[in-house]
């Protein structure tokens, strides 16, 4: 699945089957449903961590975000929430796709 075929998926009422759990969490994210997002990233590990630590940056949870990150073995974001979503994005579709 490309960037584009992820955001067009957004118009959907459910995430695709094929996404994984960390996907799943963005794409919920996407659709403005963090309890979604948070409870689907938090089932998956490494990748769940770093979309769980995005979603905490981005809910203004720093000191958890700085947890998450650690757990996803990445740096803190400096980008912008938006730009990390779809740096997150491009990072997972490509690992999915191999």
């Amino acid at each position: 699945m490309t960037l584009q075929q992820f955001r067009d998926s957004l118009q959907g009422e459910e995430p695709p089957r094929e996404l994984s759990l960390a996907l799943t969490g963005l794409w919920w994210d996407g659709k403005g449903n963090w309890k979604q997002a948070h409870e689907s990233a938090q089932q998956d590990d490494p990748a769940g961590s770093w979309v769980h630590a995005y979603l905490h940056r981005k809910g203004g949870d720093s000191a958890d975000a700085g947890y998450w990150y650690g757990r996803a073995h990445k740096p803190p974001a400096q980008s912008s929430p938006e730009q990390e979503w779809i740096e997150i994005a491009e990072a997972l579709l490509s690992e999915s796709s191999t």
